[in-house]
């Protein structure tokens, strides 16, 4: 008896550390927008570079992801776990003794290269320890609350830091997380089960032509609001990279140990998960965006008066992707809770984009800010829930990134699109008058309709999911609740 009670405190430990990986990924995401503009005031960024800060995050972690949940599942995921840890500290330590915009931007490619290879091994870390079904079903709910979470806490953070200690913070207070983390990965995860034979191999050329392709697709993307879609840079990037993820799917058809398996490009649940998480991201991306313009420039709330605006959204999102997701998908399976979190998060962007209005009021875009945070923490988990059904433990890595891919296209496809929306008719070279209140909220709203629609054509997509027997359901309640020895 005493020995089963240790066992389930180390599982628990272990899913606490693996939380904490997926809060400091979260938190990293969120806590650099409210600093942005002190940021760009202390490197001498322009108003077109500063989405760099951004941007090249998004570029190196888009770009990595498949790479690193492969990389997961050949080399080792507590291996692969560490190894990020150590590289995701050491970019932030980076970017906050930086002096110039360069070496900001560079630290923050790192940072996303760190990310790309934490999230999958994460995610594998939790989808082999806890079966399939309940059990795994509220592991994802504490890592998708966590993440939530920490989406609320980098906003807060954010403000909370710049405004007290200055815009390095918000880089530095990311290292002594990622230390927390080091120490307790040796005691808290096995080590990794040693595997032999052919299938050991590593697809380099894949991994090298997907990773290329991807970082270059983003990167185009990430570009085009800032140089023009028909400038060279962006058209070559763009075309380069779409013609090199042609040519990985070439490549993997003839692999004998492919880094992403065609066969799993017919699994339904993964699919989907991949169009959801697509359109997710897309509307998360152009949301923050938008909430974070309106609240800054048109209320003219300072960096911490923005964080503490976000923090009802996290809350609500943490609660939603936490307890609320875990029984709604034990009881209602994937295809309900994913199709209604997207619905809720539809409804909500179309809310908050109604309440943007020259001379408006946060409480004005409060209630549209609750509901699509509400929906969007509701839909994150049921997406990646959905992405590792029915997929072999020895590819639960390139199924995660798979999925978090999709979502990191997604953000730049999203943000590049609402950076096009929101700023039509406003001449922001060098020089011009400010635009008018009027003229940006305009914008706003316009972009903010487009948000919601992905959204709700999220939840449409989501309705291709197979719906789960009722005895299905029902059964699996019975599953055991940890699969990994400690």
């Amino acid at each position: 008896m005493e020995r089963s009670v240790s066992s389930h405190q180390r599982s628990g430990l272990r899913l606490a550390l693996l939380a904490l990986a997926q809060f400091i990924i979260a938190v990293d995401y969120n806590i650099v927008f409210v600093a942005l503009p002190d940021i760009g005031q202390a490197l001498d960024f322009s108003q077109q570079t500063l989405q760099w800060v951004v941007s090249s995050y998004a570029v190196a972690f888009g770009g990595f992801l498949l790479f690193g949940g492969r990389a997961a599942d050949r080399l080792g995921a507590r291996r692969v776990f560490i190894a990020a840890l150590v590289l995701f500290g050491a970019s932030a330590l980076v970017g906050g003794l930086a002096g110039s915009a360069e070496v900001l931007v560079a630290a923050r490619a790192v940072q996303g290269l760190g990310g790309a290879l934490l999230f999958p091994s994460t995610l594998t870390l939790i989808v082999t320890s806890f079966e399939e079904g309940p059990a795994r079903n509220r592991a994802l709910a504490v890592w998708g609350a966590t993440g939530s979470g920490g989406l609320a806490a980098g906003a807060l953070l954010g403000g909370v830091l710049t405004q007290s200690l200055g815009w390095e913070w918000v880089f530095f207070f990311m290292v002594p997380l990622a230390v927390v983390a080091l120490i307790g990965a040796p005691a808290l995860i096995a080590p990794d089960t040693p595997r032999t034979g052919p299938r050991q191999s590593f697809d380099i050329p894949g991994a090298l032509v997907v990773t290329l392709g991807a970082t270059l697709v983003v990167f185009g993307l990430v570009s085009g609001p800032e140089s023009g879609w028909t400038a060279p840079r962006v058209l070559g990037s763009l075309i380069v990279g779409v013609l090199l993820i042609a040519s990985f799917f070439l490549i993997e058809a003839k692999s004998s140990a492919p880094l992403a398996p065609l066969r799993m490009f017919r699994n339904r649940s993964l699919i989907t998960s991949m169009m959801v998480a697509f359109l997710h991201m897309s509307a998360l991306s152009g949301g923050y965006y938008l909430f974070t313009t309106y609240i800054q420039n048109i209320l003219d709330y300072n960096a911490l008066e923005a964080g503490l605006a976000f923090l009802p959204l996290g809350l609500l999102a943490m609660l939603a992707g936490g307890k609320i997701a875990a029984t709604m998908l034990n009881k209602t399976g994937l295809r309900g809770t994913l199709s209604l979190g997207m619905l809720i998060y539809g409804i909500g962007m179309g809310a908050m984009a109604l309440g943007m209005v020259t001379g408006g009021t946060y409480w004005a875009v409060l209630p549209g800010v609750a509901i699509y945070g509400f929906g969007g923490g509701l839909a994150f988990t049921s997406i990646f829930a959905t992405a590792g059904s029915g997929v072999d433990p020895a590819e639960q890595g390139v199924a995660s990134a798979l999925a978090s891919t999709a979502q990191q296209i997604g953000a730049a496809v999203g943000l590049a699109v609402i950076l096009v929306i929101a700023n039509s008719g406003l001449d922001l070279s060098a020089g011009a008058p400010a635009p008018a209140d009027a003229d940006v909220v305009s914008g706003l709203r316009a972009a903010g309709w487009v948000t919601a629609a992905a959204a709700l054509l999220g939840a449409l997509a989501a309705l291709n999911l197979k719906k789960a027997p009722a005895s299905a359901v029902v059964t699996a309640d019975e599953q055991p609740e940890a699969t990994v020895s400690s």
